[in-house]
């Protein structure tokens, strides 16, 4: 008995220093080092990513690692260089496995709030050392919070070390979490992946954008680049999908609608797989399939199906028109609409649907689907939802957008399944998002921000979603909302504006954040949802191509009249425009940056963009902590006597004399000087005396003011609530008579 025992332990220990071996040649570590991460690896299935090269990181350099459990320093001891010196908070330096560094901890954690100003710690750097700082895991940390990065950046300038971000995915669900469990739910052994970006010297981090930043915020957004890095952009919208199920739990409910109730991540994934196969036995595998369904259950229920099924969901606008609907079946080549019956006779889209077929599309209806299912179907469908139907591949196209038309024909944009799920986790690596988070939704899913926003990023973050059919319905939605209780929602500030007028105070009182897009947000709407409701509106910036977020405001990072900084990963630059001074047009590149166009002149195939980088079309100042401004689409500015007027600051203008109306800007050539400028207004009581009066008070040039006012019931809008401006020009030339287009 004594000798197999012997023998027993024998192969243990050797297989133990076998693998100790392994991780010290795969990773460099030292063998105590291997010895402490052996049982975390095998434990965690870790798997990491830049760890060798932060190793072998030439000092001084200081290594940021997110603090998101207690585990964490131990993680860190194993796998960063033996000369490291950790500054730890007071928890972890009390853990009991930590103690061959218990003198250490304790003295570093004692002074913990002023340790970062040390001197002490410039001359370590200095001399070739390595610090290790763990920042608190908050992706909207307080002001207390932010000193850290303030602190760390300054001694690294002061120090000329060098940067390197560290994360643990998956760390804030283990049982040592520091996040509070009902923030984030508990797992017993979840895998974990370690990723550590390049080394970058702190002023290389100041220089590389080429813009206008400070040295915390150049840190701030490096850290946050780890945190995309981790949240595993390499997927495809349907691996995302099902392992946020298995973080949050096939019971956490997943959406809500007014008709279909609460449906369960378990409900959708197997919904999704049975529809998905039905689907893809209809179709071939990298087909453009056509949606035309409203904001409700079943429409995620069936795009989640596409990406199982390795299917384009192609989105269509059923509210752009009989002529755009058929132009854009035949640019993306959708021989396949997705649709329900009842949806249709109900919104009056029989023209859309015949529209559609003169595209060449057939329509496949969920309720012949739903009638036609078999036990058998749904028994397998429940067994399999956690199998993808197709082979994932997140490099190949998966979503087809239109873009809004707001001032031409539409084109399709091809997001990449990548595109997608770098979107939701550069929102999420920007905004704070959890499981207690209720989003409310009404913008449509074929609106970019309304799929990935309002659709997509909820689900991957564990939120609740609750999806309305129609952002148009101004008194049902705040009474909607008031029985929901959201504590998030997104809109434009049409939309928001509309919604305060029909709302009562309580009914938006749950609401912990609003997002606006699309349009700038008016003093107004800003004001009347802060003293009614306590919400503050943070604004956003975003277009379809770039699938869509490009900035976004936070709590941590916000500025008034600004549309926020740029989401980590993105990078862009400013081409000087004749005729502007202040700003430039905005080109952007990163890793939402869609595939390609598909236009009409060339159907089904992608035109890729030049070199990565995409032209925005739109003009931007940055200030000098990084903040943008959105001075106008290139397209909406007009040239008036050799100088150039954001006609987007004309609206402006106006909005602040009258806030309680709407208003376009547009413009119709003028022999004299070139174009003139229209206001198409609901104002009742606009007059250009008034107008020109307000101008002066205000400093506006005399070429802001508009030349002629044409009065409207109402300004003509998009679905996505975007305003139409082709058509609020169509109207200004026909009141105005035709010779003003000529």
């Amino acid at each position: 008995m004594i000798l197999p025992a012997v023998l027993l332990f024998g192969l243990v220990l050797a297989a133990i220093l076998i693998l100790a071996a392994t991780e010290m040649v795969r990773l460099g570590l030292g063998f105590r080092q291997a010895l402490l991460f052996l049982p975390l690896r095998i434990a965690y299935r870790i798997t990491g990513e830049g760890i060798r090269a932060a190793r072998k990181a030439p000092a001084p350099v200081i290594y940021v690692v997110v603090h998101q459990s207690r585990i964490d320093p131990a993680l860190m001891l194993s796998l960063l260089p033996s000369d490291t010196l950790h500054i730890l908070d007071p928890v972890s330096a009390r853990a009991g496995w930590l103690e061959p560094w218990r003198e250490l901890a304790r003295s570093i954690a004692f002074n913990a709030e002023h340790v970062f100003v040390s001197r002490r710690l410039v001359r370590h750097l200095k001399g070739k050392g390595r610090l290790a700082v763990y920042i608190p895991d908050a992706v909207e940390p307080d002001t207390r919070a932010f000193r850290l990065y303030r602190a760390v950046a300054r001694i690294a300038l002061q120090a000329g070390a060098s940067i390197v971000p560290v994360f643990v995915g998956g760390a804030r669900n283990l049982r040592s979490s520091v996040t509070p469990a009902e923030l984030a739910p508990r797992r017993l052994l979840p895998r974990l992946t370690v990723v550590a970006l390049e080394a970058m010297p702190m002023a290389a981090l100041l220089d590389r954008s080429g813009l206008p930043t400070t040295a915390s915020n150049a840190l701030f957004d490096r850290v946050a680049e780890v945190r995309v890095a981790a949240g595993g952009m390499s997927r495809t919208p349907f691996q995302a999908l099902r392992d946020a199920v298995d973080v949050f739990g096939g019971d956490h409910p997943a959406l809500e609608d007014v008709l279909s109730g609460t449906m369960t991540y378990r409900r959708l994934l197997t919904g999704a797989r049975i529809l998905g196969h039905r689907l893809a036995s209809a179709t071939a595998p990298g087909e453009s399939v056509g949606v035309m369904l409203p904001n409700a259950n079943a429409v995620a229920v069936t795009v989640a199906g596409l990406f199982s099924g390795s299917r384009v969901a192609a989105m269509i606008n059923y509210t752009a028109g009989e002529a755009n609907v058929t132009a854009a079946v035949r640019t993306a080549v959708i021989r396949t609409v997705v649709s329900s019956r009842a949806f249709v006779e109900k919104a009056g889209l029989a023209d859309i649907v015949a529209a559609a077929e003169r595209g060449g599309a057939r329509l496949i209806w969920l309720e012949d689907v739903q009638k036609g299912l078999t036990t058998w179907e749904k028994i397998a469908g429940a067994l399999m939802r956690n199998r993808p139907i197709a082979r994932q591949d997140p490099e190949l196209p998966a979503v087809i957008l239109f873009t809004s038309g707001s001032e031409g024909t539409p084109k399709a944009v091809v997001l990449a399944g990548r595109n997608l799920v770098a979107n939701a986790m550069q929102i999420q690596a920007r905004i704070g998002f959890s499981r207690q988070d209720k989003l409310f939704n009404v913008l449509p899913v074929f609106h970019s921000f309304g799929l990935t926003g309002g659709t997509i990023l909820p689900l991957l973050t564990g939120a609740r979603l609750f999806l309305y059919p129609s952002p148009l319905h101004y008194k049902l939605i705040p009474e909607t909302a008031g029985k929901a209780r959201p504590t998030i929602l997104f809109g434009t500030d049409t939309f928001l504006g509309g919604y305060a007028r029909g709302a009562k105070d309580s009914d938006f009182a749950s609401l912990r954040l609003v997002v606006a897009g699309a349009e700038p947000v008016r003093a107004d709407t800003r004001r009347v949802w802060r003293e009614r409701f306590g919400a503050e509106i943070v604004e956003g910036y975003g277009l379809t191509e770039a699938a869509p977020v490009v900035a976004v405001n936070s709590a941590t990072h916000g500025r008034e009249g600004s549309v926020g900084r740029l989401l980590p990963g993105l990078r862009m630059r400013l081409e000087p425009v004749e005729g502007i001074a202040e700003g430039g047009r905005l080109w952007i590149s990163g890793p939402n940056i869609m595939l390609g166009y598909i236009t009409a002149e060339r159907p089904g195939e992608i035109q890729q963009p030049s070199n990565g980088w995409h032209d925005t079309g739109d003009i931007v100042s940055v200030d000098r902590e990084g903040f943008i401004f959105v001075r106008g689409r290139a397209k909406r500015f007009a040239k008036i006597a050799g100088e150039m007027v954001s006609l987007g600051a004309v609206e402006m203008l106006v909005a602040a004399l009258w806030p309680e109306d709407h208003h376009a800007a547009v413009t119709l050539p003028d022999e004299r000087r070139g174009e003139r400028i229209v206001l198409v207004t609901t104002a009742s009581e606009a007059d250009a005396v008034a107008l020109k009066r307000h101008g002066r008070q205000l400093g506006a040039s005399e070429l802001m003011i508009p030349q002629d006012i044409v009065l409207v019931e109402e300004i003509p809008l998009l679905g996505t609530g975007k305003t139409d401006y082709a058509s609020a020009r169509a109207i200004a030339v026909e009141r105005l008579g035709r010779d003003a287009a000529a």
